[in-house]
């Protein structure tokens, strides 16, 4: 026995491909219209923007979230532990990144000068 029949599925569920395909698409239109609405409003609240729009949003969020997720965790009857307090910089984070990789890539020619003369020197000293 081949095919749905041998999983034990019902052939006229399998073969009905256009109900499978028209399902995908609703899927397809419902994710897509998310992750556009996810873009949206991450550059409507700014953080698409500067280092210092997305700080901003940071602090926006974190003076905003804790009492809506309380006020619906009262609605719902649920009780869920405190949020951790952070004391934790993401645009100096960030910033700091930023600046150690420029930091890095300027300094690169000259050190790979300096390594290139070193490789030559070991290489004729190997021949010698």
């Amino acid at each position: 026995m081949h095919g749905p029949a041998a999983l034990g599925a019902s052939t006229d569920t399998y073969h009905n491909r256009d109900h499978c395909c028209a399902f995908n698409s609703f899927r397809f239109l419902i994710k897509g219209g998310l992750a556009g609405a996810a873009v949206y409003v991450a550059y409507d609240q700014g953080l698409l923007g500067s280092g210092s729009e997305g700080a901003e949003a940071l602090r926006k969020a974190q003076e905003t979230l804790p009492p809506a997720i309380q006020e619906w965790t009262d609605y719902l009857g649920w009780e869920l532990p405190p949020a951790p307090k952070f004391e934790f910089s993401i645009s100096k984070s960030w910033n700091k990144g930023v600046h150690t990789v420029m930091s890095a890539l300027s300094v690169a020619p000259t050190r790979a000068c300096e390594y290139t003369v070193e490789g030559w020197k070991y290489m004729k000293d190997l021949v010698k």
